[in-house]
């Protein structure tokens, strides 16, 4: 079969690989027909290099129809329709009934330290093959897939891979009181739907912050109150314009949907380029001892935020010695909550807001539709934020 590889930082390439088949009696074999390109993804592209193994199938995002399933999958059938959650889990465990399958105590990527396993990520995640292919071997198959009705196009559903139950995690951590208020910081593909989740749940105000022209558009377009980070001289001036739409407050709420990708730090850079170009046996204990990240973002939220708010960070960070302002946090009383998103934890709650009135507008939220075969150009195009990429779908 055709999948996306990766080969080395910003190299990812379109390869034959074996098929996959069913190794435990949990999995299913799914044959791919939609597969999203993540922010998370341009982490592995960029920084987080030494984790990763030439030859890494990428993707996390997938749906398509079931070719296979083992013995132990009893709810699943060949021809049925699934999206796959982006990460692995038994559904059984203490975690996953309290609320918490990133957290799997079956699955728990122990030898590194990590919770569940994640597809198409690092070998701190389990290196599983991911979804950026023909076909997809899904482990855990009697509870992560979710059966997704015949008929509407892909575009409704995939986004229950990772988008929507990402945004909607990062809402519901951010804990907006009814009326309220919350600044997203990234308008890229979760900070975009989860302005939109936060406005159909109630915020009375929302505001987005971005720098990329067409990402401040789309969230205008949807009654978000924008800010473009161009148009300020410092931070200072950003915080101001933001606190005087809240009675010089702040937002009861911020969400941090940057994360390592933030605009900041060049030191935070340097020694994340460092380490990408020291061999692997090196690279990775630098990265996992020593990294840091630029934290332009976060710092951001927690001086923005109103005492007593909430900061909720969906963004991705990697660093492992990341200083943090623990004084203005302890003093503005500020609550900090984060997390990959527990996929089936929200799934349910996210489906009813999938129907023909499409309120959340998933119907149209890729900005590109591309075959596989161009996942290199995808990958660039999405990195540069070029053509006013915001979300890329690929077609096997």
């Amino acid at each position: 079969m055709r999948a996306v590889t990766w080969q080395g930082k910003r190299d990812v390439r379109v390869e034959e690989v074996p098929d996959p088949r069913i190794e435990e009696p949990t999995d299913a074999v799914i044959r791919v027909t939609s597969t999203g390109l993540c922010g998370s993804d341009l982490h592995l592209y960029e920084v987080l290099t030494p984790f990763m193994t030439p030859g890494d199938i990428l993707g996390h995002e997938a749906m398509g129809i079931v070719e296979e399933v083992g013995a132990g999958v009893p709810d699943l059938q060949a021809g049925d329709r699934v999206v796959v959650p982006f990460q692995i889990a038994c559904g059984n465990c203490w975690m996953c009934l309290t609320g918490l399958p990133t957290q799997c105590e079956t699955t728990q990527v122990s030898t590194e330290g990590m919770g569940a396993p994640l597809f198409g990520y690092t070998r701190l995640y389990g290196a599983v093959p991911g979804g950026q292919a023909e076909y997809l071997r899904v482990p855990q198959a009697q509870y992560g897939p979710i059966k997704v009705p015949e008929g509407p196009a892909d575009d409704r559903f995939v986004y229950l891979s990772d988008v929507l139950p990402t945004a909607w995690q990062a809402v519901a951590y951010a804990d907006v009181p009814e009326g309220g208020s919350v600044a997203v910081l990234g308008l890229g593909p979760i900070g975009d739907m989860a302005c939109r989740i936060a406005r159909l749940q109630g915020a009375d105000r929302v505001f987005g912050v971005d720098l990329v022209p067409e990402r401040l558009r789309r969230a205008r377009e949807r009654g978000v109150e924008t800010f473009d980070l161009r148009s300020f001289d410092d931070e200072k001036e950003l915080l101001t314009a933001i606190r005087d739409r809240t009675d010089g407050r702040g937002p009861d709420a911020v969400i941090d949907a940057v994360g390592t990708e933030a605009h900041g730090s060049g030191a935070a850079r340097l020694v994340q380029n460092a380490a990408a170009l020291l061999p692997r046996k090196l690279g990775g204990p630098l990265a996992e001892r020593f990294s840091v990240d630029r934290l332009a973002a976060l710092y951001t939220a927690i001086d923005l935020v109103r005492r007593g708010g909430t900061v909720s960070v969906s963004g991705v960070y990697g660093g492992m010695a990341d200083p943090m302002p623990l004084l203005t946090m302890f003093d503005k009383q500020i609550q900090l909550r984060m997390g990959q998103a527990n996929v089936r934890r929200w799934s349910d709650e996210i489906i009813p807001y999938l129907t023909d009135d499409d309120p959340l507008g998933v119907d149209d939220f890729a900005t590109h539709r591309l075959p596989l075969s161009d996942a290199p150009t995808a990958y660039d195009m999405f990195q540069r934020k070029r053509d006013g990429a915001v979300k890329v779908l690929m077609k096997p």
